[in-house]
């Protein structure tokens, strides 16, 4: 490793532990290329096949609808609670970020057991046959359902940063309120749409639950079936790298989106929060719009989820809250949590610390995992534990390192916002008074960055709550989480058995959510 900017090398079992940590994430995308440049020709006619092509056109389809529906629901209800006089800003705004507790598996739960067969309103309604909602109207309703807050938060967060002094130079111009919503706000929040845009892209690709609850044939369930059915393994590799290119170009595009016409300011701004527009006879209009949206997206899954629930109650005496799954569940993801922080801090001690080229190209290699869906992660690691590692094979010891290996980012991203809060002259006194680079480490920097890290650890902790693909592929056996729970059930039409363990899951998770959001809270509003 290099010296760093400021002329010192990093310690070597610093170096060595960060450079180690990026070596083990990036095994499951080696041994994904490698296995599919061993299929040789084959996998190159499974490339360009016409089977493989479908896919990938359905899979994008898919994408762009949910893009397209999260945008169209998420932008104008950030604009009406963050700008407006609309009544109860704070409630219809809290109410419309919920729904990011609710899995997409369970979202689509939610509509079967409304809208399938022996349904909610089948049963309600007395009639024989309802609309079939599976296909891709019904992936398409229950991803927006879940993922809509990604773009709804981040472009609520920037409708409160903007500084008011645009628009009101604007409007001193001459230019009409909708005139500057259009050439001077949309653009300014327009890299936060894309962002959050990205997020829902790579959430769609990567998502398997629904696509298999709704029967819609994209490309992870198409993977997962190949690797169910065939001794064959060089069709589903072949697929999981075509997801894989996919997920690259998602990346591309939004950045180019992002930085394309981007709006800056030529001044610090005004630090000051933009009068509320009056909505006047809107007001109506704007209240039902709210009423709508978190009506369908909180509180139709929350009552389709209770029904269920009673009628389980009712019909099975014997119902019992599901204990080992919900211990099973919080036992992986707090692993998976604690490993990657752990994993997470020699790279962002060494790239914030020892700045070089070497340690700025371990940290971007660090962010491989978003550019890897879960079932790919899953099936990489099946293949080599199957051929290499027999050992760890279905153990909870690769079940965790999946879960790591795919939400490191999120780790990451906590520990350096931590680091970059703290004073590197602290340290550097700390080691002025002879403290050797580690003990700075475990007495100094940690306790200071600890509100960060927990942050850090928490997104992965929930994120491995809800992860279904890689802990169907992975967990070892007899090893039940409540997501593989739920989706089981699913499978079977079981909504009302399902119902509780989903609830559970929701119950978990909000919490954690909440503590995330209330430790950003103080640096969003910092400005």
């Amino acid at each position: 490793m290099s010296r760093g900017a400021g002329g010192r090398r990093p310690p070597l079992p610093l170096a060595l532990a960060a450079g180690a940590a990026v070596v083990l994430l990036l095994l499951p995308l080696a041994y994904l290329l490698i296995r599919v440049a061993s299929g040789g020709g084959r996998a190159v006619d499974l490339l360009w096949d016409t089977g493989t092509l479908r896919l990938a056109g359905r899979t994008v389809l898919l994408v762009g609808g949910v893009v397209a529906a999260t945008i169209a629901v998420s932008v104008p209800t950030a604009w009406l609670v963050t700008r407006t006089d609309l009544p109860g800003r704070r409630l219809w705004s809290a109410a419309a970020a919920l729904p990011l507790v609710i899995p997409s598996y369970v979202a689509a739960l939610c509509l079967l057991g409304l809208f399938g067969e022996k349904g909610l309103l089948q049963q309600a309604l007395g009639i024989e046959r309802l609309p079939d909602p599976t296909g891709y109207g019904g992936a398409l309703a229950a991803l927006t359902l879940s993922t809509y807050p990604y773009v709804f938060l981040l472009t609520r967060s920037a409708l409160r940063d903007l500084d008011p002094g645009q628009e009101e130079a604007a409007r001193s111009l001459g230019v009409g309120r909708a005139g500057v919503f259009v050439r001077v706000t949309l653009p300014s929040v327009r890299p936060a749409i894309s962002l959050g845009a990205l997020l829902v892209a790579l959430y769609t690709l990567s998502d398997f639950g629904v696509v298999s609850l709704m029967r819609y044939d994209a490309l992870t369930r198409a993977i997962y079936l190949h690797y169910r059915s065939l001794f064959d393994r060089t069709p589903a590799a072949v697929l999981s790298l075509v997801l894989v290119a996919l997920t690259a170009v998602a990346l591309v595009v939004e950045r180019r989106v992002r930085t394309r016409g981007r709006v800056h300011r030529t001044s610090p701004g005004a630090a000051r929060r933009a009068a509320p527009v009056p909505l006047g006879r809107w007001k109506v209009a704007a209240l039902a719009w709210c009423a709508i949206v978190t009506g369908a997206f909180l509180a139709l899954p929350a009552f389709v989820l209770g029904f269920w629930l009673e009628r389980a109650i009712v019909d099975d005496r014997a119902l019992e809250l599901p204990w080992a799954q919900a211990l099973s569940s919080l036992a992986a993801s707090a692993l998976a949590a604690a490993w990657a922080v752990a994993a997470a801090v020699p790279v962002a001690v060494l790239a914030l610390r020892y700045p070089s080229r070497g340690s700025r190209t371990l940290e971007r290699l660090s962010f491989a995992g978003n550019a890897l869906p879960g079932l790919v992660i899953a099936l990489s690691l099946v293949f080599f534990a199957a051929r290499y590692a027999a050992p760890v094979y279905q153990t909870l010891a690769l079940l965790v390192f999946a879960y790591v290996t795919r939400f490191f980012p999120q780790a990451l991203s906590g520990v350096e916002s931590a680091l970059h809060r703290v004073d590197p002259r602290v340290e550097e006194a700390a080691r002025g008074l002879g403290r050797g680079w580690l003990s700075t480490l475990v007495t100094v920097t940690v306790p200071l960055a600890r509100s960060g890290f927990l942050a850090g650890g928490a997104l992965v902790f929930l994120s491995a709550m809800k992860e279904l693909p890689a802990t169907l592929l992975l967990r070892p056996i007899g090893f039940e989480t409540l997501a593989t729970e739920i989706w089981t059930l699913t499978q079977v039409g079981a909504y009302s058995r399902a119902a509780l363990p989903s609830l559970v899951l929701i119950a978990v998770s909000a919490p954690v959510l909440y503590l995330v959001f209330a430790d950003r809270r103080p640096g969003a509003h910092g400005g």
